[in-house]
């Protein structure tokens, strides 16, 4: 069945089910959101979506209420309007005025709706700090629920996404407020600081401290990769500036995550500019000195760099001979979690069917 009707003046179609915003969305039309998500449930917190629909009483929350048949709706209306402003400016009453030294400054979805709607602060607004700053030692995750507006978009990225219900609601009215666990530390709560919540809120209550103050939105270059630590190949962005990695930020259309990271995907990056490093296949040399003896790994051997061919010859080279005096069933095969599902497929095909050995395992048995 289906429904017929009209947004702005225009006749749409839509399925049974669907809501106001889901409608909108789907023929592009803008409805502004801030706690709603696509990948959460909507709850209709912050008053953002609210249209005028012709006959009710008072405006409806676009993202959660559904269409019927033979609905008017006006989503820019001067009433609309009007209420969307005064909503900005409620947030906006307890909400920090540091947009300028803000570290969320240029991403903060609160940010972009009140320069679209010319929100300003009331002068009776301003409290000052009401919490306090970098709350939580969480090693990766800082908290400042100064700047929380409470769409709850990380109570429900916590429990829908990741499952562990850490964040949750305190006190009512004025004094409500976001708390891990039950006013405890996030990792008393259980977080595995995955960091979804920081991923899905729309200002800088949550953020990274691992790239907090480092740089902002448009001074990074966001590159998309395949994260190396397992096999499962989520995709994300690295986020780098002047050549050098400085954080991970979730990408929406990865097709296997999502938004989704694990603690190692976001926030275990900093190895790519450690000193260590190796840059370059290293074997091992022997250097000729004087009455001492040729032993492999012992006095006289260093680590030199070389080019991978003559790496990858000299590991065949080994292969053969141990092969030719010792049989293949000689040869032992260890592959890697770090490796893609392909790689580990491929090495599997190298083990059985080109040196001809079954002994092929996996260092971490997934």
């Amino acid at each position: 069945m289906t429904i017929h009707l009209t947004i702005n003046g225009k006749p749409f179609e839509a399925e049974p089910g669907q809501t106001i915003l889901e409608v909108a969305r789907q023929h592009d039309l803008d409805i502004p959101t801030l706690c709603y998500h696509k990948d959460l449930s909507p709850t209709g917190n912050c008053r953002m979506c609210m249209v005028e629909v012709k006959g009710g009483r008072f405006l409806q929350a676009a993202c959660v209420t559904p269409v019927w048949e033979g609905m008017d709706i006006q989503t820019h209306s001067s009433k609309v309007v009007h209420d969307r402003k005064m909503t900005l400016e409620m947030m906006l009453a307890n909400h920090p005025q540091d947009c300028i030294t803000c570290d969320a400054s240029g991403e903060c979805e609160l940010q972009d709706l009140a320069y679209e709607y010319q929100a300003r602060a009331p002068e009776w607004g301003s409290k000052g700090t009401r919490y306090p700053v970098n709350s939580d030692p969480n090693p990766f995750i800082r908290v400042d629920m100064n700047r929380c507006i409470l769409c709850r978009r990380c109570v429900l990225a916590c429990g829908e996404i990741q499952v562990r219900d850490v964040w949750g609601i305190a006190n009512r009215g004025i004094e409500e407020q976001i708390v891990a666990g039950a006013g405890t530390t996030m990792m008393e709560a259980r977080c595995e600081s995955c960091g979804q919540c920081v991923a899905y809120c729309p200002t800088g209550a949550l953020s990274n401290k691992m790239s907090y103050g480092v740089a902002r939105a448009h001074q990074v270059q966001r590159v998309t990769t395949t994260c190396s630590y397992c096999g499962v190949g989520c995709q994300f962005d690295l986020l780098v500036k002047k050549g050098k990695v400085i954080g991970v930020a979730s990408s929406p259309d990865a097709p296997v995550n999502g938004m989704a990271l694990c603690v190692k995907g976001r926030y275990g990056y900093d190895y790519v500019h450690h000193p260590e490093r190796l840059k370059k296949p290293m074997v091992r040399e022997y250097l000729i000195k004087k009455g001492m003896k040729k032993k492999v790994g012992g006095p006289g051997w260093e680590w030199v760099e070389t080019d991978w061919e003559t790496a990858l010859n000299l590991a065949a080279g080994k292969l053969r001979e141990t092969m030719d005096k010792f049989g293949a069933e000689s040869v032992g095969v260890l592959t890697s979690a770090k490796c893609t599902n392909e790689e580990n497929y491929l090495m599997n095909k190298l083990a059985r069917q080109v040196i001809g050995t079954n002994n092929i395992d996996h260092c971490a048995r997934l």
